[in-house]
Formats: C-alpha cells, sequence, structure tokens
C-alpha cells in the first residue's frame, strides 16, 4: 500500500496533471473522444515510462468523463456519448440561469463517483471482475434487451412515441458493415456509409443543430439568459440536498453497469437517468429543469468509468475502446496486466491507482473555479453563440472519421431532430437504440451460432432466462399501465 505514495512524486504529479486537463478538453470539445486523444498521445507517455505514461493515460481517460458535461448544459451538445442524458436537465438548468449550478453539481457527482469507484477498484477488483465474465453472448443479449424495454421511456411522455424512437435507433445502428459476417448493407451504395452512422454525428445533429434549428424559429430563445449574480453561479443548499440521493443512486449503478463490456458509461447513465424517474423524490420535475438530472447521470458515468479499470487490470482484459488503447499502452512498455500485476509491478499498479484520488481532487479543482467562467458562455445571446455551436458540431462530426459523409448525417439529423421537437418526440430514446443496437445484434449472432441456430439457447442459461422474462413482463406491465391510465381518464 506504501507504493500508492508513488503518484505524489513531483514528476507523476505532473503526468496526472497534464493527463487530467488534457481528458477535460477532451471532453468538453465533442468529436476526438477519449480513446482518440489516448492513442495519439500513446507515443509520447511510452517516452515517459510505465508509471507516468500510463498516468497519463488514465488521467485523460477519467478526465473526458468530467469533461463531458460542460457543453451538455451549455449549448445542448453532449461533449460524449455518456453525457447525452445531461442535456436533458442540464440544458434547461442553464437556460433558467442555473448553469453554474448545473456545473458544479456535474463535477461534485463526478468527484464522489470517482473517489468511490477507486475504493472499490482496490477493494473488490478480481471477485467483482470474475463474475462479470460469467456473462455470455445470450446473458448480453437478455441484458440489452431488457435495458431497451426499461429505459425506452425514460424521459416520460407517449410509450408508443419513445419505443418508436428506440426502434429507429436500433434500425440505425444496423447500416453499415455485418458485425460477424463482414457484409454491408443498407448504405444504398452512400460513399462514406460502410463504416455505419457516425455516433458522433447522428447526436450533434440531433441535439446540437436542432437546437440551432429551433432558436432561429423562436424569437424568445434569440435573447440572452439573465447574467445571475456570483452567489448564483454555485448551487444551493436545497441543491445540493436533493442531488445527494441521486449522485448516491448513480454511483452504485454506474459501478456495477461499469463491469459489462460495451458503452458502460452511456448505460449507466440512461439507468441512473431511468431511476431517478421511479424512485426520485421530485421525479416530477425531471426534464423541465431539475438538479437530480445532472447529479445522478454524471455520478453514473464516472462511476463505470473507474469500475471499467477493474477487468483491466485485474485480467487484462478492455471491455471499452478506451481500456483498450490503455491495454496497448502497458503492453508496449512491457506491462503485463492480470492476476500477477501486483506481484511483478507493484510501482505501476499502486501509482496507477493513487493517481485515481489526486486526478479525482485535481479535477475538482480545476472545474469548480471555471465554473463562473463556464457559466457566463450560457449568457451570450443566440444569435452570437448558435453559430458557434453549429461550427463545433459540423467540426465534431467531420474529425470523428475524417469523412465528409458524416457532416452530411449530421445536419439530416439536426432537420430531423427539429421536426421531432415540433411532434413531441424525444431523440433521448433513439441514442439508447443506436448506442444498444450494436450489442443487441453481436450478442444474438453469436448466441445463436454458438447453439447452431436453435432459439432456445437465447435462454438456455438461468440469468438468460430471468432477465428475458423480466423484459416480457415489463413490456406488457407499462402497456397494461397505459390502457388503465387511459380508462381512467376517459372515465373522469
Amino acid at each position: 500500500m506504501s507504493e500508492l505514495f508513488v503518484a505524489l512524486t513531483p514528476s507523476n504529479l505532473l503526468a496526472c496533471f497534464l493527463g487530467t486537463v488534457l481528458g477535460t478538453i477532451v471532453g468538453v470539445l465533442p468529436g476526438l473522444g477519449p480513446a482518440g486523444a489516448m492513442a495519439l498521445v500513446l507515443p509520447l507517455t511510452i517516452k515517459l515510462g510505465p508509471t507516468a505514461g500510463l498516468i497519463m493515460l488514465a488521467g485523460i481517460y477519467y478526465g473526458a468523463m468530467y469533461g463531458g458535461s460542460t457543453t451538455s448544459i451549455l449549448v445542448n451538445v453532449p461533449g460524449e456519448a455518456a453525457s447525452v442524458v445531461t442535456t436533458i436537465d442540464g440544458y434547461r438548468l442553464a437556460r433558467k440561469g442555473r448553469a453554474g449550478a448545473a456545473l458544479a453539481i456535474a463535477a461534485i457527482a463526478s468527484f464522489v463517483a470517482g473517489t468511490f469507484s477507486v475504493i472499490a477498484l482496490q477493494i473488490a477488483a478480481p471477485l467483482v471482475a470474475r463474475a462479470a465474465l460469467a456473462f455470455g453472448p445470450a446473458e448480453y443479449f437478455a441484458f440489452a434487451l431488457l435495458g431497451l424495454v426499461l429505459l425506452g421511456n425514460l424521459t416520460g411522455g407517449s410509450r408508443a412515441k419513445s419505443l418508436a424512437m428506440v426502434v429507429l435507433g436500433v434500425m440505425l445502428s444496423t447500416v453499415g458493415m455485418d458485425p460477424l459476417g463482414g457484409t454491408v448493407r443498407f448504405t444504398f451504395d452512400l460513399s462514406g456509409a460502410q463504416a455505419g452512422l457516425s455516433f458522433v454525428a447522428v447526436t450533434t445533429g440531433l441535439f446540437g443543430v436542432a437546437e440551432v434549428l429551433a432558436s432561429m424559429g423562436e424569437l424568445a430563445a434569440m435573447s440572452a439568459v439573465a447574467h445571475p449574480r456570483f452567489r448564483e453561479l454555485y448551487p444551493s443548499r436545497v441543491e445540493l440536498r436533493r442531488s445527494l440521493p441521486a449522485m448516491l443512486h448513480g454511483t452504485l449503478l454506474g459501478f456495477l453497469v461499469g463491469l459489462v463490456p460495451g458503452p458502460a458509461a452511456t448505460i449507466a447513465s440512461f439507468v441512473s437517468y431511468g431511476i431517478e424517474k421511479k424512485v426520485g423524490k421530485h421525479r416530477a420535475e425531471l426534464g423541465s429543469g431539475a438538479i437530480e438530472g445532472v447529479a445522478g447521470p454524471e455520478a453514473a458515468n464516472n462511476a463505470a468509468a473507474g469500475s471499467g479499470m477493474i477487468p483491466l487490470l485485474s485480467l487484462g482484459l478492455p471491455f471499452t475502446p478506451s481500456t483498450a488503447v490503455l491495454l496497448s499502452g502497458m503492453l508496449l512498455m512491457n506491462v503485463t496486466p492480470g492476476p500477477f500485476l501486483v506481484r511483478d509491478h507493484p510501482g505501476v499498479f499502486w501509482g496507477v491507482i493513487g493517481s485515481f484520488y489526486v486526478g479525482n481532487v485535481m479535477l475538482l479543482l480545476l472545474n469548480l473555479p471555471l465554473v463562473g467562467l463556464f457559466a457566463r458562455v450560457a449568457t451570450i445571446p443566440a444569435r452570437y453563440l448558435m453559430p458557434g455551436v453549429l461550427v463545433l458540431c459540423a467540426v465534431a462530426a467531420y474529425s470523428d472519421n475524417n469523412n465528409v459523409f458524416d457532416v452530411w448525417v449530421m445536419i439530416v439529423a439536426g432537420v430531423v431532430g427539429w421536426a421531432m421537437r415540433a411532434l413531441e418526440f424525444n431523440p433521448a430514446p433513439l441514442v439508447l437504440g443506436l448506442v444498444l443496437g450494436p450489442v443487441l445484434e453481436r450478442s444474438l449472432l453469436q448466441a445463436l451460432t454458438i447453439a447452431r441456430g436453435e432459439i432456445g439457447g437465447l435462454w438456455a442459461s438461468r440469468p438468460a432466462a430471468v432477465m428475458l422474462a423480466a423484459t416480457v413482463v415489463a413490456f406488457i406491465g407499462s402497456g397494461v399501465t397505459a390502457l388503465t391510465r387511459r380508462a381512467a381518464t376517459r372515465r373522469s
């Protein structure tokens, strides 16, 4: 345990600081993402040596989770996929003049969740990681399907509209190359579509470009938000008290979801928001600018990022693209992750763990003082701010794959998102379908391949059978509930 203090040496502190700052910037600017940023600086980190190099890469990894909420709250453009849910209430808080409070709560929630996940990483890494590996393709299929049904209507409103958006998102996720056979489908011979629809292009269009178009059509949106006084830049005691349960829920849920392969941070934020919609004390306010809608998802995605390190360090298995890049860095530095990492490289292992503690404190100290500066962005008149948002969206869409086709996807998604607003369709369920669609398809094909085409293989194991049964019950139950409410409304 004394090796934890390795992270406090001047060189490692500098590496941690540079990593967290770069990660925050990457999170704020949509497009590149933590995996891409980590890959770009990989040659530099190799020269720094194993301990400092891995500390810097880890700093970029969890720093991006911190920064992703900033543009979601200020301009309705998710900086990271995991920050999509934050736009629902975060941006509405900003329009109410509470951008500073929302940003501060996001930073505090990230700190609480990040610290918890590091403590749990030290205590429960080997045990929990092995339990997560018990899941096979059939279990992942059932898990993804259950997630789609349970979280499809997380924003409230019409159940039918939400499910329609989920189905549309799953359909869009199938564009491009078959994950197992390599066959190109649904591209209509469009150049650039073979790689599929860019998640960044779709989300920046649905949220950012749609917001620009909506602002152009609404004169009220063209006026600036009132300038808040200094004491209004930070959350009040009531907001802190209200956000604490959501932080704790999000932290626990995010940690558990982070142990599942796939886009865990994104799924965790959706799960957290869904839980707050069901059990939150102020759930009726969610969707209209509730502080819980920022605290819960932000805690969840940061906790998921921390727990994603458990299978990497204890078993050498990366569950996300970012941890895959981190694994590449470790191997290039002649550090082999797994059960013998602590024995063979104690300085590296405990140095990285210690850097998580130090990095979380650095990120809190970096983000809280800048809340006032960031909050000023929300007070810029829309006629000046929205052109900048449009440029930011275009740069993000193009930089994801350096593909002009993605810019066209962004424009189409923006127009569709603007029309969806007019028809009262929420785009968040579509994003959920787009995220879980590849997991659903890949696990279904793998499970059927293992079962030699027998559909019974999907529920052959007990966990898969339980989750599929829960999916059926949730789907039918929600339909019965909706019909009951409609009948009660007619009678009244």
